[in-house]
Parts: structure tokens; C-alpha cells; sequence
């Protein structure tokens, strides 16, 4: 018993040590808050959290063989990150100018119109697999763990690490929510611009550092 609450105690850690930075697929799951209220925002933090908790499994159950792949692999990891999450950013960046404008496009009317939570959870799924940040993080922390851990144990690290990843996930879509409820049309603009600029430079870190 005291193994597995031990196990718990280090996925907690290690998932808030993961989620609590602010990276660029933290600041999309405000943005969604912000853009969109909880409904939405809370697919995407859920989907975030999903991904952390299948790279918890990977990283306790094969950790050396993942650094080793994602080791061969580093170059084409992050420019394929970098590149979607500055398309990412470009398409909030564009639906937040048209619609102060109010001269919405038709596509991007379309796809606030397609904004949905399963819609969302998916897309985030997909942004946070492309993050190299999140995959390299769980490696380090897990390589050393994995050994020490039985199976039981290994259970309870994930299961730790899904919690933590979760709640504060959904702390961030909350916290967005709540930003669009007090905040008037101008300042959720110029906090969205400055959100989606931010998104543009850690890709630029994420691509070059």
C-alpha cells in the first residue's frame, strides 16, 4: 500500500511538473476558455490530459526505447510542431480579427460553427502529440522511475498523472471561461492576439532552442 501511494504521490508530481509551465498547448486550452467558454475548452483540456496520460504509459513501460526513437527523431519532432502550432495560431489570430470586425469569413464561421467538444478534444489530442516538449518531459522523469516501479506501482503513476494533468487542465479552461464572462469585446481581443502571438514565439523556441 504504501509503494502504490508512493507511485501516486510521484505521478501527481510529475504531472503538475509537466502541466504546470506555461507552454503553447496551455495557452491554446485558456485561448479555447477565453474564445469559447468551458463546454469547449473542457474537450480540449481533456484531450490534453489524455495525451499525457498514454505518454506516462509509454514512457513507465518502455521509457529508453522511446528517448532512443524520439532521440533519432528530434529534428523532424519539433519542426513539425513548430509548424502546427504557428498554423494554429494563425487561424485564431485570423478568427479574432474577422470577427471584431465583423466581417466573419465563411470558413472561419464554418469551423466556430463545427466547434464542438469531441471536435475539440480531437484536435487537441493532435496538438499535443505533435508537442515534443510534453514527450520528452514524461521520458526524463519515467527513465529513472520505470525501474522502481512494479506493475502496481506503474498503475499508480499514471493514474496520478492523469489526475493531476486533468484537473489542472481544467483549471485553465475555467480560468478562460471565466476571463470571457468579465472581460468586454476589446480586451478578450487584444488578450486573444496577444495569447496567439505568444503560441508563435514558443513555437519559434520550440523549432530553434
Amino acid at each position: 500500500m504504501n509503494e502504490i501511494a508512493a507511485a501516486l504521490a510521484m505521478g501527481v508530481a510529475a504531472g503538475l511538473a509537466v502541466a504546470l509551465p506555461v507552454g503553447p498547448v496551455a495557452l491554446l486550452v485558456l485561448q479555447e476558455g477565453l474564445a469559447r467558454g468551458f463546454r469547449i475548452a473542457a474537450g480540449a483540456a481533456v484531450g490534453v490530459a489524455a495525451v499525457d496520460t498514454l505518454y506516462a504509459v509509454a514512457a513507465t513501460t518502455a521509457g529508453g526505447g522511446v528517448a532512443r526513437l524520439l532521440d533519432g527523431h528530434a529534428l523532424v519532432v519539433r519542426v513539425v510542431s513548430a509548424v502546427a502550432l504557428v498554423a494554429v495560431a494563425a487561424w485564431g489570430l485570423r478568427q479574432t480579427i474577422a470577427a471584431r470586425a465583423g466581417s466573419r469569413t465563411p470558413t472561419a464561421a464554418a469551423w466556430v460553427e463545427r466547434a464542438t467538444p469531441s471536435r475539440t478534444f480531437a484536435r487537441f489530442v493532435g496538438l499535443t502529440v505533435v508537442n515534443p516538449l510534453t514527450a520528452l518531459a514524461f521520458v526524463s522523469v519515467a527513465v529513472g522511475l520505470a525501474p522502481r516501479l512494479g506493475g502496481t506501482g506503474r498503475a499508480a503513476f499514471v493514474v496520478g498523472v492523469a489526475c493531476a494533468s486533468g484537473a489542472w487542465q481544467l483549471t485553465l479552461a475555467a480560468t478562460g471561461s471565466t476571463l470571457r464572462t468579465r472581460l468586454g469585446d476589446s480586451a478578450r481581443t487584444w488578450l486573444s492576439v496577444v495569447g496567439h502571438g505568444a503560441v508563435v514565439g514558443l513555437a519559434a523556441v520550440v523549432a530553434f532552442a
